[in-house]
């Protein structure tokens, strides 16, 4: 199953013609002038056939959803995701990694011989 979040969509919201080169930047993180610059500069290389590949795609893209992403955090990660995704994962891991060796230290200092924090613990229940 794919992840609403990595899927292309037309961006109707930043749209201009039908949004599919806004939706485009969006999946790719790309800045959308320069999409649209490629976009209009195939067309002259293309010889026109890049015309009805764009309406194909225009009409074959679902819109982005209205809220899809929290924050503009939220979207550059899931463009990472879209992007990389073993670096994403490699991240990621690191990440809990990060939190498993602190849970580890929190635990160590909780089971040593602290009698002052297992007093004051204690002293809470």
């Amino acid at each position: 199953m794919n992840s609403p979040r990595t899927t292309l969509y037309r961006d109707k919201h930043n749209a201009k013609l039908m949004g599919v080169c806004s939706g485009i930047a969006d999946y790719t993180g790309f800045n959308v002038k320069g999409v649209r610059l490629a976009a209009f500069i195939s067309i002259f290389v293309t010889q026109g056939l890049a015309i009805p590949i764009y309406l194909l795609a225009g009409f074959l893209l679902n819109k982005k959803p209205p809220h899809l992403y929290v924050d503009q955090e939220e979207q550059k990660y899931w463009q990472g995701v879209r992007q990389s995704p073993q670096r994403t994962a490699r991240e990621i891991r690191a990440k809990f990694r990060d939190v498993d060796r602190r849970l580890a230290a929190v635990e160590t200092h909780y089971v040593t011989s602290n009698t002052s924090l297992t007093a004051e613990i204690e002293s809470l229940r």
